[in-house]
């Protein structure tokens, strides 16, 4: 569960002070639109931490009790306050409870990237945990049964479609798509799907294979005996991650994507 699902849910039964960086000028930690929520013990996000969270905090928690009735401050990221960013921000601070967890639902949470994600083995399980407190709605498809574990984060959906290649054409468009089955037949028949989509409907803006140099050449191969021109092949990114990140372990591999994925947005 990310933090601002498990904040709504606490919120639901305990009121808090809804914090948003309103303005910026200059260097600051963190832009317009960062919230947090501060409860009278404890808090969930972060509007950039130092002295400047710390004064926050200590303002909402007199809000929170009915000691201040202000609702901005404004500081100046200076020598005074530890901070030497030089930049001022904005704070509109707000007492909220349960009558306003549908409204934050919708401010905090905006509509997320769709993601496939194609194979449950142990680098898509890292990878879907590396994404779930990230923006993307993840649908994670596999050919097998009984594939996908117990503890799938909220955020995820599992499919079991087989033959797995089928599951593409009903992506939402806009998806970014990860192909990682548990044979290398089956990661072909994906690719071939995802460039048939692309080839007609141009909707999927990122399409990564896991693998090697070499099994990126076998395919390239494969992938002209079926037709395809080189433009069309050159949509498909072979090795994923981004460069510079040499470790094989599936959490590492896992950030070097969602990076990668990040970019794209």
């Amino acid at each position: 569960m990310n933090w601002k699902t498990a904040a709504l849910n606490r919120l639901a039964g305990e009121a808090a002070v809804w914090v948003r960086v309103h303005a910026t000028q200059g260097s600051v930690p963190r832009g317009p639109g960062t919230h947090m929520l501060v409860f009278a013990r404890g808090e969930a996000g972060t509007i950039g931490g130092g002295h400047l969270e710390f004064q926050a905090l200590a303002h909402a928690r007199r809000l929170l009790v009915g000691e201040l009735v202000t609702t901005h401050l404004r500081q100046v990221l200076g020598p005074s306050l530890g901070q030497c960013c030089g930049g001022v921000v904005e704070l509109t601070l707000e007492r909220v409870d349960a009558d306003d967890v549908a409204r934050l639902r919708t401010l905090l949470m905006p509509p997320r990237t769709p993601l496939a994600l194609f194979g449950g083995g142990h680098v898509g399980r890292a990878i879907v945990n590396t994404l779930a407190p990230l923006p993307f709605a993840v649908r994670w498809i596999d050919s097998r049964d009984e594939i996908f574990p117990s503890d799938v984060p909220d955020e995820v959906d599992c499919e079991h479609s087989n033959p797995v290649q089928a599951a593409v054409a009903d992506l939402a468009p806009g998806s970014r798509v990860l192909i990682m089955s548990f044979s290398h037949a089956e990661d072909l028949d994906i690719v071939v799907a995802c460039l048939k989509r692309l080839r007609t409907q141009d909707d999927l803006p990122f399409v990564g294979l896991i693998g090697s140099q070499t099994k990126w050449a076998t395919f390239r191969h494969r992938l002209e005996d079926r037709g395809f021109s080189a433009e069309e092949i050159a949509r498909i990114t072979c090795p994923i991650g981004v460069p510079g990140i040499s470790g094989k372990e599936p959490e590492v591999i896992a950030v070097a994507v969602a990076a990668q994925l990040l970019q794209t947005l």
